[in-house]
């Protein structure tokens, strides 16, 4: 049995194929070349297979932003919450667990007991809580987003709760030549100070961190604060897709 998800993100799609139960192949692609050079259009979007080198494939599911738009006489689509859930149970073994998915724009809070989705909370509407954040923010500084990413300690307070307005205040920081840690421990704070609101009616024993965010130690140190195990999966990008394969395995 084999069984190809696809998660169609915003800024990037993620591809996983599952074999027998277990992930054999993962790729990603920016959204714009998936659709420009992997893809048809005929009323919907035609996933070519072959361009993407997959073959022999049993079942496909996909989730994302993108999700109605593929065909689906070849693809099941879910809902992203669903996706990332199983996707977490795949990947940890858990079914009791609080997932907070960080993307590139928006973020996603989910309480998982028992194998089962009992609450959720979303945030679509603002990109200071999100990844895209982040990289604006190492733009400015003129840094990699994993080098910043390692900077927590004595935090600089940076107050402006809109993206485009933070931008303005770090660079009215620098320009005080406080020191680039404190600029970039400064961000990451700032970014869990915008979930922490969010993640307040989400108490719970294991916190499963997914998305590309997954990846800043600092974000992940702050947590550590409300959560007694911070959950870290091996492949937090991927787990969108990597849930489509399980869904697709275990339910259709």
């Amino acid at each position: 049995m084999r069984t190809l998800g696809i998660d169609l993100g915003s800024r990037e799609v993620k591809i996983a194929v599952m074999e027998d139960g277990r992930i054999v192949k993962k790729s990603k692609v920016s959204t714009m070349t998936f659709y420009r050079e992997y893809c048809s259009f005929d009323g919907k979007i035609l996933v070519d297979l072959s361009k993407l080198e997959i073959n022999k494939i049993d079942k496909a599911v996909s989730t994302g932003y993108g999700r109605n738009n593929t065909d689906l006489r070849m693809f099941k689509a879910i809902n992203e919450i669903k996706a990332h859930v199983y996707g977490g149970i795949y990947q940890t073994g858990l079914k009791d667990f609080i997932l907070l998915d960080i993307g590139g724009q928006d973020v996603k809070v989910v309480r998982v007991e028992k194998g089962l989705i009992t609450d959720l909370d979303l945030n679509e509407k603002c990109a200071a809580s999100c990844g895209r954040y982040l990289e604006n923010m190492a733009n400015v500084l003129e840094i990699s987003l994993n080098s910043m990413s390692d900077y927590y300690n004595n935090p600089v307070e940076l107050n402006s709760t809109c993206a485009v307005f933070s931008e303005s205040e770090l660079i009215g920081k620098i320009a005080e030549g406080i020191d680039i840690k404190r600029l970039c421990a400064g961000v990451n704070y700032s970014l869990y100070k915008r979930l922490k609101p969010l993640m307040s009616n989400f108490k719970g024993k294991n916190l499963i961190v997914t998305g590309g965010v997954a990846t800043n130690k600092a974000v992940k140190h702050y947590l550590e604060k409300d959560y007694e195990n911070i959950i870290s999966v091996d492949e937090p990008q991927f787990n969108g897709a990597i849930g489509c394969c399980y869904y697709g395995d275990s339910f259709l």
